[in-house]
C-alpha cells in the first residue's frame, strides 16, 4: 500500500461560532453542559472528516472542565485543529470561548482533546494520512499527543478491567 501524503494543520482547522439562546440554556441562563460539548464533537468532528477525507467516529473524550460559564446572549467560539495522525485514528484539540458581542471581550471557558477513528466505505477502521506540524506550538502539540495518546490507552485498558474484569473480552 502506498504511503499517504501528508497534510498541514491549518487545513482542517474549523471555527465554529453560535450565539447562545435560552433553549440552550440552564435555570441560571448558562449554556448546558451538554450543548457545550455536543458543539466540541461536531468541531472536532469535522477537522477529523476534513483531515482524513472520510467518515469518522468519536472514540474518546479527555478531561472536560466548564472553567467559566457562558450566558445566554453570549457567543461561543470553538477553534479545533488536528494535532496528531496515528494509524487510523487523530487526536484533535478544540478550544471553546465566550465572547461578549457588545465588548468583543473573549474568555476561554474550556478545552478537550478528543479521538476519532476513520472509516472507509464499509465502516471499518481505515489508514489516515500524517500530520504535518510547522509552528512551534503545532511542534509541541504534536509531540505531546503521543504522551496523551500513551495514557488514553492505558487509562482505557484500567477502565476496561475495573468494569469487566479480568480475562473479559
Amino acid at each position: 500500500m502506498a504511503k499517504l501524503r501528508g497534510k498541514p494543520v491549518a487545513g482542517s482547522r474549523v471555527e465554529m461560532v453560535e450565539v447562545v439562546l435560552p433553549n440552550d440554556a440552564n435555570l441560571l441562563g448558562n449554556i448546558l453542559g451538554g450543548k457545550v460539548m455536543h458543539l466540541i464533537d461536531i468541531a472536532g468532528a469535522i477537522v477529523a472528516h476534513r483531515h482524513s477525507r472520510s467518515a469518522v467516529v468519536t472514540v474518546s473524550v479527555d478531561n472536560l472542565d466548564f472553567a467559566h460559564p457562558i450566558r445566554v446572549g453570549q457567543l461561543i467560539i470553538l477553534r479545533a485543529v488536528v494535532t496528531r495522525a496515528f494509524h487510523t485514528s487523530l487526536e484533535v484539540a478544540v478550544k471553546v470561548f465566550r465572547e461578549d458581542p457588545v465588548t468583543g471581550e473573549r474568555l476561554q471557558t474550556s478545552s478537550a482533546f478528543v479521538t476519532y477513528v476513520a472509516l472507509d466505505e464499509k465502516g471499518r477502521p481505515k489508514t489516515v494520512p500524517p500530520v504535518i506540524a510547522k509552528t512551534a506550538e503545532e511542534k509541541r502539540e504534536y509531540r505531546e499527543a503521543l504522551l496523551r495518546r500513551r495514557l488514553r490507552l492505558a487509562a482505557a485498558a484500567r477502565a476496561h478491567r475495573l468494569y469487566f474484569g479480568p480475562g473479559m473480552k
